[in-house]
């Protein structure tokens, strides 16, 4: 049981290992705060879309899961939505049509049809945090990379010597920069998953 909740963070890494959900991973991750924001946005609609899907499967129809799925996901997600729109506005903002994407999101509906429809609550409550975690790891660890070497700060704090402020590395924070870092960090994920077969 404690396998589904492993897996999703290291051996099946939504972002790093399968490679799905790269769209908001690149284009939000350019600071640790919007990273952890859209990270906690997953997390809960992860968990919460698993473990509905997977006390309903007896009575969603094979034929219609899908619109099913999406329904069940989008209800959480404008839950989310509202929320942040309401409470952290700025987020919000930074995170943009982003959080409503999540609908749409492969990992996502992924879990949904692979894991939650097939398993029980507890699987897919476990699966979900996983999973969840995972995606915020990797967003996270692409944050504090971009936000760093891009702005010198971490979560809007100063961090790195004056003169690094004053020429940060601007292409890191531009889409081109958020391709390598995260090519960067598959690499080392590839690395450490063939040294430990």
């Amino acid at each position: 049981m404690f396998k589904n909740f492993t897996e999703g963070i290291f051996k099946n890494n939504p972002v790093l290992v399968l490679m799905i959900g790269l769209c908001p991973i690149l284009a939000v991750s350019t600071t640790v705060k919007n990273s952890l924001g859209m990270g906690a946005a997953v997390i809960f609609v992860l968990i919460l879309s698993n473990v509905t899907i997977s006390g309903l499967r007896k009575f969603i129809p094979e034929n219609i899961r899908i619109p099913v799925f999406i329904i069940i996901i989008s209800t959480f997600v404008t839950i989310i939505d509202y929320t942040m729109h309401a409470f952290i506005p700025e987020l919000y903002d930074n995170l943009g049509v982003f959080v409503p994407l999540i609908v749409v999101n492969c990992i996502v509906l992924g879990r949904a049809e692979g894991f939650a429809y097939k398993k029980g609550i507890v699987a897919s409550f476990l699966d979900g945090i996983g999973s969840g975690i995972g995606f915020t790891f990797a967003i996270f660890l692409m944050g504090t990379i971009r936000e760093l070497l891009g702005s010198g700060t971490f979560y809007g704090f100063n961090v790195l010597p004056q003169g690094f402020q004053n020429n940060p590395v601007i292409f890191i924070i531009l889409p081109p920069g958020g391709f390598l870092v995260i090519a960067f960090l598959m690499g080392i994920m590839n690395h450490l998953k063939r040294s430990q077969a």
